[in-house]
């Protein structure tokens, strides 16, 4: 999966791409300038951004995702467990448990997961 990295600002306008998408271009400029404060030129520069890296396009003034949020957000996680526990999803758990208890119906999540996954 290709690498992104979003600011604050750029994942607000991600996130009203994914809950409008399918969205009209300038349908787009009127949420953005809504939610954002954003200008029509700041919309259109930031939206060419992400057309550039891959993650949404435009065609006929019609913007969508190329990559889903759900795609986004495991990359986004499988790299900071990688930057962060050298790839280990054990190290991870440990470091999150060590601060939070894991409440039952978690634990029988995770359970089924690794079950799954066996």
């Amino acid at each position: 999966m290709a690498e992104y990295r979003l600011g604050e600002m750029e994942m607000k306008f991600a996130e009203i791409i994914w809950e409008n998408e399918p969205v009209s271009s300038g349908n787009l400029v009127k949420l953005s300038e809504e939610k954002l404060g954003w200008k029509k030129s700041t919309t259109y520069t930031v939206l060419r951004r992400f057309c550039d890296r891959g993650l949404f396009q435009n065609k006929s003034k019609i913007v969508s995702s190329l990559v889903s949020k759900e795609e986004f957000f495991a990359g986004s996680s499988e790299r900071y467990i990688e930057e962060t526990f050298h790839g280990s999803l054990p190290r991870f758990l440990a470091a999150f448990t060590s601060r939070r208890k894991l409440s039952e119906k978690e634990i029988a999540q995770l359970q089924k997961i690794i079950d799954d996954n066996r």
